[in-house]
Protein backbone atom coordinates (compact mmCIF):
# COMPACT_ATOMS: atom_id res chain seq x y z
CA UNK A 1 0.00 0.00 0.00
CA UNK A 2 1.73 3.17 -1.16
CA UNK A 3 1.04 6.43 0.74
CA UNK A 4 -1.01 8.01 -2.07
CA UNK A 5 -3.29 4.97 -2.25
CA UNK A 6 -3.87 5.19 1.49
CA UNK A 7 -4.65 8.88 1.16
CA UNK A 8 -7.12 8.33 -1.69
CA UNK A 9 -8.81 5.60 0.33
CA UNK A 10 -9.11 7.89 3.33
CA UNK A 11 -10.61 10.62 1.11
CA UNK A 12 -13.18 8.12 -0.16
CA UNK A 13 -14.29 7.10 3.31
CA UNK A 14 -14.38 10.72 4.48
CA UNK A 15 -16.54 11.81 1.54
CA UNK A 16 -18.87 8.83 1.24
CA UNK A 17 -18.91 6.53 4.27
CA UNK A 18 -20.24 9.29 6.52
CA UNK A 19 -23.53 8.88 4.63
CA UNK A 20 -23.77 5.22 5.70
CA UNK A 21 -24.88 4.69 9.30
CA UNK A 22 -23.74 1.06 9.51
CA UNK A 23 -22.93 -1.80 7.20
CA UNK A 24 -20.33 -4.08 5.64
CA UNK A 25 -17.21 -3.05 3.73
CA UNK A 26 -15.49 -5.72 1.63
CA UNK A 27 -11.90 -5.03 0.57
CA UNK A 28 -10.79 -7.02 -2.48
CA UNK A 29 -7.03 -7.50 -2.38
CA UNK A 30 -6.78 -6.74 1.33
CA UNK A 31 -3.42 -8.30 2.16
CA UNK A 32 -1.55 -5.86 4.37
CA UNK A 33 1.61 -4.93 2.48
CA UNK A 34 2.92 -1.69 4.01
CA UNK A 35 -0.59 -0.89 5.18
CA UNK A 36 -4.22 -1.61 4.37
CA UNK A 37 -7.44 0.34 3.81
CA UNK A 38 -8.62 -1.24 7.05
CA UNK A 39 -6.61 1.51 8.76
CA UNK A 40 -8.81 4.27 7.29
CA UNK A 41 -12.14 2.45 7.31
CA UNK A 42 -14.51 4.15 9.81
CA UNK A 43 -15.07 2.07 12.96
CA UNK A 44 -18.86 2.06 12.58
CA UNK A 45 -18.51 -0.12 9.47
CA UNK A 46 -17.70 -3.84 9.54
CA UNK A 47 -14.58 -4.43 7.45
CA UNK A 48 -14.01 -7.80 5.74
CA UNK A 49 -10.74 -8.30 3.88
CA UNK A 50 -10.63 -10.86 1.07
CA UNK A 51 -7.61 -12.05 -0.88
CA UNK A 52 -6.04 -15.17 -2.36
CA UNK A 53 -3.50 -15.68 0.44
CA UNK A 54 -3.88 -16.43 4.12
CA UNK A 55 -1.94 -13.40 5.27
CA UNK A 56 -2.08 -10.32 7.47
CA UNK A 57 -5.19 -8.27 6.71
CA UNK A 58 -7.09 -11.17 5.13
CA UNK A 59 -10.29 -12.39 6.78
CA UNK A 60 -11.59 -14.53 3.91
CA UNK A 61 -9.38 -16.46 1.49
CA UNK A 62 -10.91 -16.63 -1.98
CA UNK A 63 -10.98 -19.94 -3.81
CA UNK A 64 -12.16 -18.42 -7.08
CA UNK A 65 -10.90 -14.96 -8.14
CA UNK A 66 -14.23 -14.20 -9.79
CA UNK A 67 -16.58 -15.44 -7.08
CA UNK A 68 -17.13 -13.50 -3.87
CA UNK A 69 -18.51 -15.60 -0.97
CA UNK A 70 -21.32 -13.17 -0.19
CA UNK A 71 -25.03 -13.28 -0.91
CA UNK A 72 -26.74 -11.10 -3.50
CA UNK A 73 -27.42 -7.54 -2.30
CA UNK A 74 -25.66 -8.08 1.03
CA UNK A 75 -22.72 -5.64 1.06
CA UNK A 76 -22.82 -1.86 1.50
CA UNK A 77 -19.36 -0.92 0.20
CA UNK A 78 -16.69 -2.68 -1.84
CA UNK A 79 -13.19 -1.23 -2.08
CA UNK A 80 -10.25 -2.38 -4.15
CA UNK A 81 -6.87 -0.67 -4.36
CA UNK A 82 -3.97 -1.73 -6.61
CA UNK A 83 -5.67 -5.02 -7.47
CA UNK A 84 -7.63 -4.71 -10.72
CA UNK A 85 -4.45 -4.41 -12.81
CA UNK A 86 -3.64 -7.95 -11.72
CA UNK A 87 -7.07 -9.38 -12.58
CA UNK A 88 -7.05 -11.07 -15.97
CA UNK A 89 -10.82 -10.60 -16.44
CA UNK A 90 -11.55 -7.56 -14.28
CA UNK A 91 -14.87 -7.00 -16.06
CA UNK A 92 -16.09 -10.35 -14.71
CA UNK A 93 -15.04 -9.33 -11.21
CA UNK A 94 -16.83 -5.99 -11.68
CA UNK A 95 -20.13 -7.77 -12.32
CA UNK A 96 -19.55 -9.97 -9.28
CA UNK A 97 -19.04 -6.85 -7.17
CA UNK A 98 -22.30 -5.41 -8.47
CA UNK A 99 -24.03 -8.69 -7.60
CA UNK A 100 -23.11 -8.52 -3.92
CA UNK A 101 -23.70 -4.78 -3.51
CA UNK A 102 -26.96 -3.56 -2.07
CA UNK A 103 -28.91 -0.62 -3.40
CA UNK A 104 -27.55 1.87 -2.65
CA UNK A 105 -24.05 0.37 -2.71
CA UNK A 106 -20.67 1.95 -3.40
CA UNK A 107 -17.65 0.54 -5.18
CA UNK A 108 -14.33 2.36 -4.75
CA UNK A 109 -11.72 1.37 -7.34
CA UNK A 110 -8.12 2.54 -7.33
CA UNK A 111 -5.86 1.16 -10.08
CA UNK A 112 -2.70 2.51 -11.72
CA UNK A 113 -2.89 4.54 -14.90
CA UNK A 114 0.80 4.04 -15.67
CA UNK A 115 3.95 2.53 -14.20
CA UNK A 116 6.41 -0.28 -14.68
CA UNK A 117 5.63 -3.95 -15.19
CA UNK A 118 4.99 -5.58 -11.80
CA UNK A 119 3.64 -9.14 -11.81
CA UNK A 120 1.65 -10.20 -8.75
CA UNK A 121 1.39 -12.85 -10.13
CA UNK A 122 0.49 -11.15 -13.44
CA UNK A 123 0.26 -7.50 -14.51
CA UNK A 124 -2.32 -7.00 -17.24
CA UNK A 125 -3.95 -3.56 -17.25
CA UNK A 126 -3.77 0.19 -16.69
CA UNK A 127 -6.81 2.39 -16.09
CA UNK A 128 -7.97 5.87 -17.06
CA UNK A 129 -11.16 7.85 -16.33
CA UNK A 130 -12.70 6.45 -19.53
CA UNK A 131 -12.24 3.01 -17.96
CA UNK A 132 -14.76 3.90 -15.27
CA UNK A 133 -17.30 4.99 -17.89
CA UNK A 134 -16.67 1.79 -19.84
CA UNK A 135 -17.31 -0.35 -16.75
CA UNK A 136 -20.60 1.47 -16.19
CA UNK A 137 -21.59 0.71 -19.78
CA UNK A 138 -20.63 -2.92 -19.19
CA UNK A 139 -22.83 -3.03 -16.10
CA UNK A 140 -25.76 -1.44 -17.94
CA UNK A 141 -25.24 -3.87 -20.82
CA UNK A 142 -25.69 -6.66 -18.27
CA UNK A 143 -28.91 -5.08 -16.94
CA UNK A 144 -27.41 -3.73 -13.71
CA UNK A 145 -28.43 -0.27 -12.49
CA UNK A 146 -25.05 1.39 -11.92
CA UNK A 147 -23.58 4.84 -12.42
CA UNK A 148 -20.22 6.60 -12.01
CA UNK A 149 -20.21 9.24 -9.27
CA UNK A 150 -16.71 10.50 -10.00
CA UNK A 151 -13.39 9.55 -11.48
CA UNK A 152 -9.99 11.23 -11.51
CA UNK A 153 -6.26 10.66 -11.78
CA UNK A 154 -3.86 11.67 -9.03
CA UNK A 155 -0.09 11.28 -9.07
CA UNK A 156 1.58 9.20 -6.40
CA UNK A 157 3.88 11.16 -4.13
CA UNK A 158 7.29 11.72 -5.76
CA UNK A 159 6.85 8.77 -8.13
CA UNK A 160 6.25 8.18 -11.82
CA UNK A 161 3.14 6.18 -10.92
CA UNK A 162 -0.36 7.67 -10.94
CA UNK A 163 -3.60 6.41 -9.37
CA UNK A 164 -6.87 6.28 -11.29
CA UNK A 165 -9.79 6.46 -8.85
CA UNK A 166 -13.36 5.66 -9.88
CA UNK A 167 -16.36 5.55 -7.56
CA UNK A 168 -19.47 3.67 -8.65
CA UNK A 169 -22.98 3.62 -7.22
CA UNK A 170 -25.42 0.74 -7.59
CA UNK A 171 -28.82 2.37 -7.83
CA UNK A 172 -28.75 5.63 -9.74
CA UNK A 173 -31.86 6.85 -7.97
CA UNK A 174 -29.75 7.19 -4.80
CA UNK A 175 -27.27 9.74 -6.19
CA UNK A 176 -28.75 12.40 -3.91
CA UNK A 177 -27.78 10.32 -0.85
CA UNK A 178 -24.09 10.95 -1.66
CA UNK A 179 -23.73 14.65 -2.58
CA UNK A 180 -20.06 15.08 -1.64
CA UNK A 181 -17.29 14.48 -4.18
CA UNK A 182 -13.60 13.93 -3.39
CA UNK A 183 -12.68 16.33 -6.17
CA UNK A 184 -14.51 19.12 -4.33
CA UNK A 185 -11.87 19.02 -1.61
CA UNK A 186 -8.60 18.50 -3.50
CA UNK A 187 -6.84 20.32 -6.34
CA UNK A 188 -3.99 17.97 -7.29
CA UNK A 189 -6.03 15.87 -9.71
CA UNK A 190 -6.53 15.84 -13.45
CA UNK A 191 -8.78 14.27 -16.09
CA UNK A 192 -11.65 14.23 -13.62
CA UNK A 193 -15.36 13.84 -14.21
CA UNK A 194 -18.30 13.68 -11.85
CA UNK A 195 -21.90 12.69 -12.39
CA UNK A 196 -22.73 16.40 -12.16
CA UNK A 197 -19.81 17.60 -14.32
CA UNK A 198 -19.48 15.52 -17.48
CA UNK A 199 -16.73 17.61 -19.08
CA UNK A 200 -13.17 16.84 -18.03
CA UNK A 201 -11.80 18.97 -15.21
CA UNK A 202 -8.05 19.68 -15.32
CA UNK A 203 -7.92 17.95 -18.69
CA UNK A 204 -4.51 16.60 -19.69
CA UNK A 205 -4.16 14.37 -22.72
CA UNK A 206 -0.38 13.99 -22.66
CA UNK A 207 0.18 10.43 -21.33
CA UNK A 208 1.93 10.22 -17.98
CA UNK A 209 4.65 7.84 -19.16
CA UNK A 210 5.57 10.21 -22.00
CA UNK A 211 5.61 13.10 -19.55
CA UNK A 212 8.18 11.27 -17.47
CA UNK A 213 10.33 10.57 -20.53
CA UNK A 214 10.07 14.23 -21.48
CA UNK A 215 11.10 15.30 -17.97
CA UNK A 216 14.14 13.00 -18.07
CA UNK A 217 15.14 14.33 -21.49
CA UNK A 218 14.91 17.92 -20.25
CA UNK A 219 16.88 17.03 -17.14
CA UNK A 220 19.55 15.32 -19.25
CA UNK A 221 19.81 18.33 -21.55
CA UNK A 222 20.11 20.70 -18.58
CA UNK A 223 22.84 18.56 -17.02
CA UNK A 224 24.74 18.52 -20.30
CA UNK A 225 24.85 22.28 -20.34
Amino acid sequence: MHPSAMDNGRLFFDAYAAKIDSGIVVDIGSQDVNGSLREVCPPHLQYIGVDFADAKGVDVVLQDPYRLPFADDSVDVVVSSSCFEHSEFFWVLFLEILRVLKKPGLFYLNAPSNGTFHRYPVDCWRFFPDSGAALVNWGLHNKVDVCLLETYIRKQNEAVWSDCVSIFLKGREYVGKFPTRITQGITDFYNAKTIEHLEFMNFEEFPEDLQRIHQLEVQKANNAT
